[in-house]
């Protein structure tokens, strides 16, 4: 096995004949700490990856392992003192890493855009839906004020919001959870970014209300031909919805590749144990979910070797001492492990028994729904 270069790990697995691959979004050894009264924080740790326009990725990891650093930091959206920064991150093209934020404003909404994890809090409590809809649209595109509610009205009906011209007049805590959720994937769609970052878009909200955003999040995406970075602990949202999944631990990541292969054959035992520990459908009732025994580190002082090693139960010394680097294990699938895991899972066991049967309700996006005007959105 030999280090992959950062220009391999990307979407493109053809061959080496064809054009130069061009990623919508490049990130190269991305760094990230904080200084803290307990020393610097290293919240993310040298992050490389690529994603084509049109494709999504999923970020997963448990609480803590760097998942919404990483997308803040690709945002820009991080505090102006007291934060470390380095490494480069291009957006189809331009390094916006060292951008100030005051040019970053330009890009914000109109090149790329977020969702946060909490709609009630991301969304400004006193002030109504239409304007912070409208507000964005009116500066990036340069529409007028009617234009600008015509088109709010259009997004929030794309989004499966009935009523969408009296909606346009509530605030944020006369709607439900998923309706302001659904309202914050409106304004991140306002302007047409060409980048989503979609952080725990599906937090606090039950199972259907689930299937339902992530299918309209499936949708816009398609229909804009979007990147989008799905970020979540919950490895059963990205199953079947992320062409590529990329698991996190401890600021780094530690496994990437085809969400399919890595579901089906995981290299790392970080990567084994969160699959272990997603509930089964067909296991009798009060069966006892699998854990990961232990606790992340302490990301101000790191213990040598692989940052997973004092949880796992196949460490060896090498383990503890040499820190693995990201491999190439073939079709675009790395992983960072001294003794990667082959055959681990039982034979009988399947993703798409166990992650995909989750309830799924029918998208409530119709395709008349989806026809917003081009020359007002995009």
């Amino acid at each position: 096995m030999r280090t992959a270069p950062l220009d391999t790990i990307s979407n493109d697995t053809g061959s080496s004949d064809r054009p130069a691959f061009k990623p919508l979004l490049l990130v190269e050894d991305l760094r990230c700490g904080f200084h803290t009264g307990q020393g610097l924080i290293h919240a993310v740790d040298g992050v490389s990856f690529s994603l084509e326009r049109g494709r999504a990725l999923g970020l997963v990891g448990e609480s803590g392992s760097g998942k919404t650093v990483l997308a803040r930091s690709i945002m820009g959206l991080l505090p102006r003192s007291g934060v470390t920064k380095s490494g480069q991150v291009n957006l189809d093209g331009q390094d916006i890493s060292q951008l100030s934020p005051r040019q970053l404003r330009h890009l914000w909404g109109a090149q790329l855009a977020m969702i946060f994890q909490d709609p009630m809090t991301a969304l400004n409590p006193v002030v109504r839906i239409g304007r912070q809809i409208t507000e964005h649209m009116r500066a990036h595109l340069g529409i007028g004020r009617a234009e600008a509610r015509s088109a709010a009205v259009a997004l929030l009906e794309s989004v499966g919001i009935p009523e969408p011209d009296r909606r346009l007049s509530s605030y944020p805590h006369q709607l439900s959870g998923g309706t302001r959720q659904r309202v914050m994937i409106a304004i991140a769609l306002a302007c047409g970014p060409k980048l989503l970052l979609a952080d725990e878009p599906t937090t606090g909200l039950d199972v259907t209300v689930q299937a339902q955003v992530l299918d309209l999040l499936a949708a816009q995406q398609a229909r804009r031909s979007m990147g989008l970075i799905l970020v979540t602990h919950d490895l059963a949202v990205v199953a079947g919805r992320a062409e590529e999944t990329a698991v996190m631990y401890a600021g780094k990541i530690v496994e990437k590749g085809p969400t399919s292969v890595l579901f089906h054959h995981p290299l790392m035992p970080y990567t084994e144990a969160l699959l272990r520990a997603i509930p089964r459908l067909d296991l009798p009732s009060h069966t006892r979910l699998g854990a990961i025994p232990g606790r992340p580190p302490d990301l101000s002082a790191l213990p040598p070797g692989c940052r997973f090693a004092p949880r796992c139960p196949y460490a060896q010394d090498r383990c503890r001492t040499q820190e693995p680097p990201l491999e190439e294990a073939g079709a675009g699938h790395f992983f960072a492990c001294w003794y990667p895991r082959k055959g681990s899972l039982p034979a009988s066991w399947s993703y798409t028994d166990s992650v995909t049967d989750l309830p799924r309700a029918p998208t409530s996006v119709t395709s008349s729904q989806a026809a917003i005007p081009e020359g007002q959105i995009q």
